[in-house]
């Protein structure tokens, strides 16, 4: 008997579920013949794969998890090579997985999105807000086949090509027409004054908190969200000040930026992939797309 895609994508359904029940449900078949078909595989590989402890439990025997390792490996190159088959150089057809850090869903991803549909519009673009940590995972695990994220430490098997750096300010509604442009602003003076922010779920406020906390400064915070959407909107109606990346700021003639004595320090924004991964016709052309928007709109060079 022939081993088959089907007994790897059964193990594997067994092993994520720790069971044949629910396994079984996703799959659609009965359990008997899960049961069956996950038997036939030991037979054939010679080594037991699968300690079943009783009630419905199993768990994978320590051959069971090295052969685990390697029937995702496979599947996952199968995977891509069938994408590269299908796939078209002249971009006629084709499809992204796109994953961003939330911020950048503020000023970065609508115009290249916008861009990539007006040159490849056979191109179909999947775009998600993540964490970059969920983004290396997702990468390293085939569901993606881009990041945009920041530069920095990174997951053994994920490469980053800078974009651009990053530049914050503190951010105000915007003064009456013809008002002088507000000096550089101590960052001792933040701590006078009331604040929103970005959640702790944004890799953001983590850069704005160590940045205060090196210069002792303690924040007095009004306003925590979720959305740099709703930050801009608090802003521009309240006299609440708030940080946000300078190119969030230059697309909201609303908004103000109010440059700090010292800076934030910038950050490196980069495209992430999958180390030797397939790179499609459809993700070469967003990446070229990239580099020429961040060119066009004069971002600072990484």
């Amino acid at each position: 008997m022939a081993l088959e895609l089907r007994h790897l994508r059964y193990l594997l359904a067994v092993a994520e579920h720790a069971g044949f029940t629910r396994a079984a449900e996703e799959l659609r078949i009965s359990q008997p013949t899960l049961s069956q078909q996950i038997k036939q595989l030991e037979g054939m590989v010679g080594v037991q794969l699968l300690d079943r402890t009783g009630r419905g439990g199993v768990r994978l025997t320590d051959a069971g998890e090295t052969y685990v390792q390697h029937a995702r490996r496979a599947l996952r190159d199968l995977a891509a090579a069938e994408r590269a088959v299908h796939d078209v150089a002249d971009l006629a057809r084709g499809h992204l997985r796109l994953a961003v850090t939330p911020t950048f869903t503020a000023y970065l991803v609508g115009p290249l999105a916008a861009e990539l549909h007006a040159r490849h519009p056979g191109i179909t673009l999947d775009v998600r807000d993540m964490a970059q940590d969920r983004i290396e995972a997702g990468l390293l695990a085939d569901e993606l086949d881009l990041g945009i994220a920041f530069d920095g430490p990174h997951l053994p098997g994920i490469t980053a090509t800078p974009l651009y750096a990053e530049t914050l300010s503190l951010v105000t509604a915007a003064r009456p027409a013809g008002s002088d442009p507000q000096p550089p602003l101590p960052v001792a003076d933040v701590g006078d004054r009331q604040l929103a922010l970005l959640s702790g779920d944004f890799a953001t406020r983590g850069h704005i908190d160590t940045y205060l906390a090196g210069h002792r400064v303690r924040p007095r915070i009004a306003v925590e969200a979720n959305s740099v959407q709703t930050l801009t909107e608090i802003v521009r109606r309240t006299d609440l000040a708030t940080v946000l990346p300078d190119a969030v700021t230059e697309d909201h003639p609303h908004l103000a930026p109010v440059p700090l004595e010292p800076a934030l320090p910038t950050r490196t924004v980069a495209l992430l992939g999958r180390e030797h991964a397939y790179r499609s016709f459809a993700a070469g052309a967003f990446i070229r797309l990239a580099h020429h928007h961040v060119r066009a709109r004069g971002y600072t060079p990484a």
